[in-house]
C-alpha cells in the first residue's frame, strides 16, 4: 500500500522538527556590572539555556577547568583578585536526559580600586563667556558608571570640603559641560562615580583648577613684584582692589602641594585687610591666586610661579590689543638686571640675544607661552600671556563709520532734494501736456 504525498510532507517534516527540538543548545554566560570589574565590587555571573521543552536545568559553572557551583546565578559579594579567571557554565535536563554545551569562556578582570580621571576640555585657563567641559572617566573602565562632579571649598577652621554640584549627576556619558564661564566659576573641581547594586564608589579623581578672567572685572588683584614670576626667598604682596569698597576681600589660592587655602591661614601667608604677605616665597607657592569676597564671590584669577634661577618678567593680567608688550630675563643672583637671553614663544625661537624683547603693537596672535634662556644660566618656566579686545578700538571703529555717515551726509541730502525736485517737474510737464489735449 503506496502512502500518499500529503502524510509523507507530514512525516518529513515531523522529523525535521524533531531533530531541531532535539538540538543540543548552548548556553549564554553573562557578567554584571562588567567583565572587567574593582575589588570589593558585587558580580553575578549568569548561565541562561534556551531549549524547547525543557523547564528545569541543572547547572555547572566551570572556572579555570574546575567546578565550583551549581547554580544558575553566582553572586560575589565582595570580589578580590582571586575571583578573577576563566568562566563557562553547561547544563543537564533535571527529569530527562538532555544536556547542554559548554559555553564560550568568558573572562572576568579583578583590578585594585576604581579610581577616577578628570580632565578639561579645551583648557583650563579661561576667558569669561568660554565654554568648558569636565570630563570623567574611571580607569580602565567604561562601562554602568554614573558621574558626579564635585567643588572644593575652604571651611573657616581650614578643612577641605566637597560640594556636590547641583544637577550634576549625567549618567554615563561623563562629561560636565559649562557653556558660558562666568568669573564664579575660577575654583577647584574634582569628579567620583559609582555603578551597582548595592552601590560601588570610586575614590575621588584628581583635582583641576579652572581659572576664568574677567573682560572688565570689578576688582583687582595687585602683585608686586608686578610679575607672574617671581625668585626664592623674597617678599610677595598680593591685594585686592575694589573701587566700591577694599574690604572684606581675602586672598585664596591653589598649590599642587597644599590644595586649596586661603591667605589668612598661617602656614604660608599673612593678611592685613585685603592684602596678603608672603615673606619668603618658596618654589612650593606655585599656583594660582585670586580674589574671594565674603559672600564667596571670585575674581581676577592669577597665575605664579616661584623659580630658583632665572625667570621672565612679564605682565600679570592680560595684554590689550594694539598696546606694548615688553618682556625681559632676570637673575637673582646677577649684578645686571637684565640678562641678555633668548625669548621663545610656545617653545619657538623669536628673539635672541637681547636684554629686552618688545612687541609694538599686541594682537590675538600673539597670546601664548613665553619663556627665557641664558646660555650659561639657564632657562625660565613658561608664562602665559592672553591678549584681551580693545574696546575703544570697537569705539574709534563705531566713530569712525559716524563721522564719515555725517561728513557724506549734506550730499546725500541734496541728492534727495534733486531728484524729488525734478519728479515734480516732470509730472507738471505731463498734466500741461494733457489739459491742451
Amino acid at each position: 500500500m503506496e502512502l500518499s504525498p500529503l502524510p509523507l510532507v507530514l512525516l518529513l517534516i515531523s522529523n525535521i522538527y524533531s531533530q531541531h527540538t532535539e538540538e543540543t543548545p548552548k548556553p549564554t554566560v553573562t557578567i554584571k556590572p562588567a567583565q572587567h570589574v574593582f575589588r570589593g565590587e558585587t558580580v553575578t555571573l549568569r548561565c541562561d539555556i534556551y531549549a524547547e521543552g525543557v523547564t528545569s536545568w541543572q547547572y555547572s559553572w566551570n572556572k579555570d577547568g574546575l567546578v565550583f557551583s551549581e547554580l544558575q546565578e553566582h553572586t560575589f559579594s565582595s570580589v578580590t583578585e582571586s575571583d578573577a579567571g576563566k568562566y563557562s557554565c553547561y547544563g543537564a535536563e533535571r527529569e530527562g536526559s538532555r544536556t547542554s554545551h559548554r559555553s564560550d569562556e568568558v573572562t572576568l578582570t579583578v583590578s585594585d580600586k576604581a579610581q577616577a580621571v578628570l580632565s578639561v576640555s579645551p583648557q583650563t585657563w579661561l576667558t569669561e563667556g568660554d565654554p568648558v567641559t569636565l570630563i570623567c572617566e574611571v580607569n580602565s573602565s567604561s562601562t554602568g558608571w554614573t558621574f558626579s562632579w564635585f567643588t572644593d571649598t575652604v571651611s573657616s577652621d581650614y578643612i577641605n570640603n566637597y560640594h556636590l554640584l547641583s544637577d550634576s549627576s549625567r549618567g554615563a556619558g561623563g562629561n560636565y559641560t559649562v557653556s558660558s564661564a562666568a568669573l564664579n566659576h575660577t575654583g577647584v573641581y574634582m569628579c567620583g562615580a559609582e555603578r551597582g547594586e548595592p552601590v560601588y564608589d570610586t575614590e575621588y579623581s584628581n583635582t583641576q583648577l579652572i581659572w576664568v578672567t574677567g573682560v572688565s572685572p570689578p576688582v583687582s588683584l595687585i602683585v608686586s613684584p608686578n610679575r607672574t614670576q617671581h625668585f626664592r626667598y623674597v617678599s610677595l604682596s598680593l591685594s585686592c582692589e575694589d573701587q566700591s569698597n577694599s574690604t572684606g576681600w581675602r586672598v585664596r589660592r591653589y598649590t599642587d602641594r597644599y590644595g586649596l587655602d586661603d591667605c589668612s591661614s598661617s602656614v604660608w601667608g599673612s593678611q592685613t585687610g585685603s592684602t596678603c604677605t608672603i615673606r619668603d616665597t618658596s618654589t612650593l607657592d606655585t599656583g594660582v591666586y585670586w580674589c574671594v569676597s565674603e559672600s564667596g564671590e571670585k575674581y581676577h584669577p592669577v597665575n605664579i610661579t616661584v623659580h630658583l634661577g632665572v625667570i621672565l618678567e612679564s605682565p600679570v593680567h592680560p595684554v590689550t590689543e594694539g598696546e606694548t608688550l615688553t618682556l625681559r630675563c632676570l637673575d637673582q643672583y646677577s649684578t645686571s638686571p637684565n640678562l641678555r637671553a633668548d625669548f621663545y614663544k610656545d617653545g619657538s625661537l623669536i628673539q635672541n640675544q637681547t636684554t629686552e624683547m618688545n612687541i609694538s603693537t599686541v594682537s590675538k596672535s600673539h597670546e601664548g607661552f613665553y619663556s627665557c634662556k641664558h646660555p650659561e644660566r639657564g632657562e625660565s618656566p613658561k608664562s602665559w600671556i592672553s591678549v584681551t579686545a580693545s574696546h575703544s578700538g570697537s569705539q574709534i571703529s563705531v566713530l569712525h563709520t559716524l563721522s564719515s555717515v555725517l561728513a557724506v551726509s549734506p550730499y546725500l541730502l541734496v541728492t534727495v532734494v534733486l531728484i524729488f525736485k525734478c519728479c515734480r517737474m516732470r509730472a507738471a510737464s505731463v498734466e500741461e501736456q494733457e489739459t491742451a489735449i
